[in-house]
């Protein structure tokens, strides 16, 4: 049965590696309107141990693959459990999670989020909504970018909506359709070379600012032939790692004249991107807080209000849209979007898997 309240947590954890985000959410419609409200969030951080590992999993066989899933499926479900008792959250409709993108080949048919399996409803004792992509790959869709169909219902207020994580992707309305596509990597890569200098990150992209933009290297990644493709489009860690690194390890350059460069194409191609230069352009994810690289993109889009959000917002924002997701599976409507993904058609895409 249809209800006009839902109560449930949406569960993140993307290409970056920040960690997995949970956000506690309150969801009511009112003549077909939607609104929201996020009430506990937070971001629990990946150890060492598990960093190393996702980030070479992207190379294991089949049989480690299932081993991995496992023992995903039993962390993020007690770290589901961990913050259910820390905020002594009551009466959940579901946990709504996507899980973690290890392979994601949609031109071979196939993409695989890790942490999907039933065992995650009987270990959190929840219902749980999840394993989003799968589906639209079986119906010939990209798998991603899933978020868009939440940028409709929930920030329609907006001409864009971009999000700067691991991978950039932008959404918006064109001819009464929604559109929305990867554009380029960003934090996949601009934290790779953070890394080489002992960091986490490159704090507001003070270390990119110091760097010299490498005129060749930033042809070179300009020219990828992912550019030109139309959309839809998606991208996946295997685009950086077989692709984009190799290019720029090919130049014997500072490291922060590499964090410079890339900064640069990634401001470039998010201008390329966008079809029309100007409006409200809402910013999330991230990559917001990198000041260098935000200033990059609006010298590349003078004309466009750049808008970054509340914290909430700014940080929990696709855990917010996969929670939405989740509802929508619930009410078995439709959360993924033909002209996005480049499905066969729209469809309720997820797994529900009941806790007792």
């Amino acid at each position: 049965m249809k209800k006009d309240y839902y109560n449930v947590i949406g569960v993140m954890s993307g290409t970056s590696l920040d960690g997995v985000d949970l956000a506690h959410i309150q969801f009511e419609i009112k003549n077909d309107k939607w609104s929201f409200e996020i009430s506990e969030c937070e971001t629990i951080s990946y150890d060492l141990n598990w960093i190393s590992i996702l980030k070479t999993a992207v190379d294991y066989k089949e049989n480690q693959l299932i081993a991995l899933n496992k023992n995903y499926t039993q962390l993020l479900a007690s770290i589901i459990v961990d913050f259910i008792k820390k905020h002594d959250i009551h009466d959940l409709d579901a946990v709504c999670s996507h899980g973690h993108t290890i392979l994601h080949q949609p031109q071979n048919g196939f993409t695989l989020q890790i942490g999907n399996l039933p065992e995650i409803a009987k270990l959190t004792h929840q219902k749980v909504v999840c394993d989003f992509r799968v589906q639209d790959v079986q119906l010939g869709g990209q798998g991603a970018p899933l978020v868009p169909i939440g940028d409709r219902i929930l920030f329609s207020e907006y001409d864009y909506c971009m999000n700067l994580g691991g991978f950039s992707n932008v959404s918006f309305e064109e001819n009464n359709q929604r559109i929305a596509f990867d554009i380029s990597p960003v934090n996949t890569v601009l934290n790779f070379y953070a890394n080489q200098l002992g960091l986490d990150y490159d704090d507001k992209g003070q270390i990119s600012k110091t760097g010299k933009c490498n005129a060749i290297l930033l042809d070179e990644l300009n020219a990828l032939d992912f550019y030109n493709k139309k959309y839809p489009k998606s991208l996946g860690f295997e685009f950086v790692k077989e692709t984009v690194l190799p290019i720029i390890e090919k130049y014997q350059i500072p490291v922060e004249d590499k964090l410079n460069t890339f900064s640069e194409h990634v401001a470039f191609q998010i201008a390329a991107a966008l079809p029309k230069k100007d409006g409200n352009l809402l910013t999330t994810g991230g990559g917001a807080y990198n000041d260098f690289l935000m200033e990059r993109i609006q010298f590349y889009l003078p004309k466009m209000n750049i808008i970054i959000p509340s914290k909430k917002i700014l940080e929990f924002k696709e855990a917010l849209i996969f929670a939405l997701l989740g509802v929508l599976k619930l009410r078995e409507e439709t959360n993924v979007l033909q002209s996005v993904t480049g499905a066969h058609h729209d469809h309720s895409s997820g797994i529900i898997f009941l806790g007792n």
